[in-house]
């Protein structure tokens, strides 16, 4: 009578749950986590970096050379209409 019980008691799976499966080493990914590849990736994001940024001081300084250009313009134009004034 106890077999039949045990029996009874156990459950059917209706689904068979997937299950995860992990690698403990470290032969996927090392290649990331060396030292070399970290080095590689920290020079070439430097490189960008200064790229980007000699960029925008190249921007900026045309921005500054055309408002010079502006306030030399204006300058020249007031000191006509004094000009013109004081006549």
């Amino acid at each position: 009578m106890l077999s039949r019980i045990s029996a009874a008691r156990r459950i059917p799976r209706a689904f068979a749950a997937p299950a995860r499966m992990y690698t403990i080493g470290r032969s996927e990914g090392s290649v990331a986590e060396s030292r070399g590849f970290n080095k590689k990736e920290k020079a070439h994001e430097d490189q960008y970096v200064k790229r980007h940024e000699a960029e925008q001081i190249a921007k900026l300084k045309e921005q500054i050379a055309n408002k010079k250009k502006e306030l030399d313009s204006l300058e020249q134009e007031h000191a006509e209409l004094e000009k013109a004034t004081k006549q």
